[in-house]
């Protein structure tokens, strides 16, 4: 009988009693559990992304390498490309604009405080940065403030500088699509707008051809 109530005595201590068993499931321990679990899965997601911030900062270095290595080899950023991307106005295009032809002539470089315009088969294009090429008593002045398309295949700078296309050829048009190409895909020109193009009297005369050699284009 002893040893009976001294076995129940010994497992009534080990019992937690009611007081102990509600602190374990009441809010307190919850918490507890669950600040555990936030602090593993805490643990976890931030040594996760450290594959990521290698991989990022990789590419970064990678990115600056490029650059940098470009300037030291041929002084310039982009491995010596001029083209089109290299204009902020790709990518920030201006506000497109349309003209008429008097409007146009506005923009022949005569006035040093307006941006000089040409056009090429109704597309106007700014040439500004081409100022000592465009503007009044330059090699191509006589482009500016016009839309001259014609002269710019058949090289006829004295009764050419017109829109009128009347008689020329395929090649002779492909020409001038060439030259709106260039004019397009310049680095420091870009398209600004459209000119409303006088029409064309089909009875009047084809303009005379003075035979003069097609201008090359300028180098920049």
């Amino acid at each position: 009988m002893a040893q009976q109530k001294s076995v129940k005595q010994r497992n009534a201590k080990s019992r937690p009693n009611d007081d102990q068993v509600q602190q374990m499931d009441g809010p307190n321990y919850s918490n507890t559990r669950l600040s555990s679990k936030k602090s593993k899965a805490g643990t976890t997601a931030s040594s996760s992304p450290s594959w990521k911030q290698s991989v990022l900062q990789g590419l970064c270095l990678s990115v600056v390498f490029f650059f940098l290595a470009s300037y030291l080899i041929t002084d310039t950023w982009l491995w010596g490309y001029k083209g089109k991307y290299t204009n902020k106005r790709y990518w920030f295009p201006p506000k497109q604009i349309v003209l008429t032809q008097k409007e146009l002539t506005q923009y022949d470089g005569s006035d040093p405080r307006k941006n000089i315009y040409l056009a090429i088969r109704g597309e106007v294009f700014d040439v500004t940065a081409g100022g000592p090429y465009y503007s009044k008593g330059g090699g191509y002045g006589f482009f500016s403030g016009k839309d001259a398309s014609r002269a710019y295949t058949t090289g006829c700078f004295q009764t050419h500088l017109t829109h009128d296309l009347r008689g020329l050829t395929a090649r002779q048009l492909a020409d001038i699509d060439g030259w709106a190409n260039f004019y397009r895909n310049h680095p420091k020109y870009f398209k600004v707008g459209t000119v409303i193009l006088d029409p064309i009297d089909p009875a009047s005369p084809i303009p005379e051809d003075c035979n003069q050699p097609v201008a090359p284009k300028p180098s920049s």
